[in-house]
């Protein structure tokens, strides 16, 4: 058998297995909502907030209108910024008729060893414990999302019928321009991939994952893992929250098609950043992590249409795993309206979320990782 032969049966079967035996984690559906006929359980949403006047306004209006039955309050934790995000989001809160359920706090100074957003976080929920004592439930989100209306008492009903300590929803990301339509859809395709959220909710499976942007949690599982004291230094701090949390209780992930992002990535590089920004921490700031990323990504989606022009029976057996290819990554597309032509054009988005996370790495290297609107991550700094 030739090489390029075997390449060919290796990435057919690899493809075979991708998109049968790892969860369906292709599927981009939304699941049902329970029904909830408990007593709703008092509520306060955490939002922390670093130089946001774009997006704050939008997101505290959003946020006092839930359709929520039970007591629902918010902080919003001011992260040191510098363009008026307090003025935005006060006058957003007073617009609304409610600004009596928005409280604002400042975080004080950053401490070593901790991220910016898990202090922030850490803060917000110190002010909403201060605020006639703690609530039964946290939500955790960021002054970048909109909420439709019924979102909070979705989850909360989410997460009492299920009998859960975390429920998170994967929002769904702007993706108007050219450059998001090529990338955004591949960018939670290749979230799923690596953390098929049938995996997440079973609770026999050590899988564990959660979306920064919308996370609900229970005050007692939230107290049990000691708070976010005990993921101060993660860069990923969505997921770490959701690791430490399933290994006491139950968790949930799932997509949305209602509560978005606000944040737009007109352009390429922007999009290139946001990857490169933490991609390397998904490795473990690892060289044979990122090795084996380089040549793994490589195998599945770069060597299928590499191998077509190699002829006979390596290139229909490549042809296949590429329609396979396409085939798992249409949902998403479909999903986020980006046109299904699209689908045969993962390898060369691929290449560019490789190409991100070597970036990223070299980034570490620099000491640049994580760098976020001024301020670059701990792990970078030691």
């Amino acid at each position: 058998m030739s090489a390029a032969l075997a390449l060919s049966v290796l990435t057919l079967v690899i493809w075979g297995y991708l998109l049968l035996g790892r969860g369906f984690f292709w599927q981009a559906e939304e699941e049902p909502v329970p029904e909830h006929k408990r007593p709703w359980p008092r509520v306060a949403a955490i939002v922390p907030a670093r130089d946001e006047a774009e997006t704050v306004g939008r997101a505290v209006t959003s946020l006092l209108a839930q359709d929520y039955p039970g007591e629902f309050s918010v902080v919003l934790v001011d992260d040191h910024s510098q363009d008026g995000t307090v003025g935005i989001a006060r006058a957003a809160a007073a617009a609304s008729g409610q600004g009596e359920n928005l409280r604002v706090v400042s975080a004080r100074a950053l401490p070593p060893g901790w991220s910016g957003k898990l202090w922030a976080l850490s803060e917000g929920v110190n002010a909403a414990a201060e605020a006639g004592g703690p609530p039964e439930l946290y939500l955790f989100t960021d002054a970048d999302i909109g909420h439709h209306k019924q979102n909070l008492s979705e989850l909360v009903a989410r997460l009492e019928e299920g009998g859960l300590d975390l429920a998170s929803l994967m929002v769904k990301l702007h993706c108007r321009s050219q450059a998001e339509k090529f990338m955004i859809p591949a960018f939670v395709w290749f979230f799923a991939l690596l953390r098929p959220f049938a995996w997440v909710n079973d609770p026999a499976h050590r899988t564990s994952a959660a979306a920064g942007g919308c996370i609900l949690v229970r005050a007692r599982a939230y107290e049990r893992i000691g708070g976010y004291a005990a993921i101060q230094n993660e860069l990923i701090d969505d997921c770490a929250l959701a690791r430490e949390v399933k290994r006491g209780g139950k968790i949930w992930l799932g997509l949305t098609g209602k509560t978005v992002s606000l944040r737009a990535y007109p352009r390429l590089k922007q999009i290139w950043d946001m990857v490169a920004r933490n991609a390397y921490d998904h490795l473990d700031y690892s060289p044979w992590k990122l090795l084996g990323t380089v040549l793994g990504m490589s195998l599945v989606f770069l060597a299928p249409p590499l191998l077509v022009p190699a002829g006979g029976a390596s290139a229909w057996l490549a042809l296949a795993a590429w329609a396979m290819m396409a085939l798992a990554y249409a949902p998403m597309l479909s999903f986020y309206r980006a046109g299904l032509w699209r689908a045969p054009l993962l390898p060369a988005v691929a290449l560019l979320f490789l190409g991100a996370t070597l970036d990223s790495a070299w980034r570490h290297i620099r000491g640049k990782g994580g760098l976020w609107k001024g301020r670059v991550s701990w792990q970078s700094q030691r």
